[in-house]
């Protein structure tokens, strides 16, 4: 039979010790071990059960009083907006986009508002010297911002610089792929290497303070590179996306754990760097002076930011027993698959003769179900050749039966319609109260607001 053993605990700090002693070695107290005499286990149960041996942890009440965490303005009004008011101390946030979007030249103007106000901020750089670096910073016009450059892949030393004096409040790391721990073997970008390397920079965020900011690859579809663990250790993950063949870019929190993730920053690319864009919609609107077939313009929702955006739909009609296309740029191709079959059963449009090519203007992406009625319009103003009147709006989700269901923010939507100079929305039946300024024409069904356009 195993040999039973004795265990001595300190009143004051709680450590466990196999002999009793006249000082604790770990608080320094005398007089505190005491033989805990009811804990008496076998070594197999000491290896294996973990009920016992650990040191007690501190509990405190959910509705404990604490002050909310203090964030650090970027200077960047959509910057902050993505980010629900700036960086929080001490937080880990996570930004990726597509090569040559704009990612180092957002973070660099950031970090130079900020140490413009006094603080220590530092940007170490993985791909580029440091002289490259300072010469982009010319370019943009902020060459005598106070920002600390270094040109480094080493975790250790990284580390090692900035826990000397004083921590500064930001710190940038691009990118995290091609930061190296000596603690884990493997080429810098490897799975292993990202994740011990990221490990690392969040300790060191969360014990001393800084914000630290880690710029991320992505992959050919568009997800960040690395282990997707990466994602989770971090506070924020920040997507910066649009297209290169165009001058605006979006900034989108897909997760926030000091705010939320609806908010979108919007930007515009210009010879001096990225440009706020305080009126997202002029970016999407087409100026046009008279109606087009197959164009109507939806109020999308982002978060709080109501945008107004251009649907185009174009139908060619094809010869018998060819195969129709369905086309699709900035919207989810089964969606409209789903529509084209509720106008084919629920209003007898049918569609299966014709190619359908359905395009977001200003390679924006729409992911707001109130677009459903606005696309349906748009299908059925191409497929009859009867423009929408230039003056309208039209928003609304579409279920299976044919209904038109009410949407989120429809007074909101219609304000910001208004503000733009439309003088009319089409919506929901439920929603005709939420005029926001506009003439707004309700529909119960599918079939009625289709009745309504072809003037039946």
């Amino acid at each position: 039979m195993a040999k039973l053993k004795k265990r001595y605990v300190c009143q004051a700090c709680g450590s466990v010790s196999s002999q009793w002693a006249g000082q604790c070695a770990d608080c320094g107290e005398w007089n505190q071990l005491v033989e805990d005499s009811g804990a008496n286990v076998t070594p197999f149960q000491a290896k294996h059960n973990l009920q016992s041996g650990g040191r007690a942890i501190m509990l405190t009440g959910l509705n404990t009083d604490i002050a909310l965490p203090e964030r650090t303005s970027t200077g960047i009004a959509e910057f902050d907006r993505a980010l629900g008011g700036g960086f929080v101390e001490g937080s880990a946030t996570l930004i990726g986009g597509d090569p040559g979007i704009g990612k180092s030249t957002l973070l660099l103007q950031a970090a130079a508002s900020i140490a413009s106000r006094g603080l220590k901020v530092a940007y170490v750089s993985g791909e580029e010297a440091a002289d490259q670096v300072r010469l982009r910073a010319r370019r943009l016009g902020l060459g005598k911002a106070p920002v600390m450059l270094a040109a480094a892949t080493s975790v250790r030393d990284i580390l090692t610089t900035m826990g000397e004096g004083e921590p500064p409040a930001l710190l940038i790391i691009d990118s995290i792929q091609t930061m190296h721990s000596d603690l884990i073997e493997g080429a810098p970008g490897t799975v292993s290497q990202v994740r011990a390397s990221s490990g690392e920079l969040i300790r060191f965020a969360k014990e001393r303070g800084t914000a630290v900011v880690l710029v991320g690859h992505v992959t050919k579809d568009g997800s960040i590179a690395g282990p997707r663990v990466l994602e989770h250790m971090v506070d924020t993950v920040l997507a910066f996306e649009g297209e290169r063949s165009h001058q605006y870019r979006i900034l989108r929190a897909v997760k926030n754990r000091f705010g939320g993730t609806d908010e979108i920053g919007v930007f515009a690319m210009q010879s001096e760097g990225l440009e706020e864009v305080s009126n997202p919609s002029a970016l999407f609107l087409t100026q046009r002076d008279e109606s087009v077939t197959g164009t109507v313009v939806f109020p999308a929702l982002e978060g709080t930011r109501p945008v107004l955006i251009e649907v185009q739909a174009l139908t060619v009609r094809l010869a018998s027993g060819a195969t129709p296309r369905r086309a699709v740029v900035g919207w989810d191709s089964a969606r409209l698959s789903m529509i084209l079959a509720v106008l084919e059963a629920r209003c007898g449009l049918s569609f299966s003769t014709c190619e359908v090519y359905l395009n977001i203007a200003g390679g924006y992406r729409v992911q707001d179900p109130a677009a459903d009625l606005a696309v349906a319009a748009a299908l059925v103003s191409a497929l009859s050749e009867r423009p929408i009147p230039a003056d309208a709006v039209v928003f609304g989700e579409i279920a299976l039966s044919g209904e038109v269901r009410p949407v989120a923010h429809g007074a909101l939507r219609c304000r910001e319609a208004s503000k733009l100079g439309f003088g009319r929305a089409m919506a929901p039946m439920a929603q005709v109260n939420d005029k926001g300024g506009l003439s707004l024409a309700g529909f119960k069904s599918l079939a009625q607001f289709v009745d309504h356009l072809l003037g039946r």
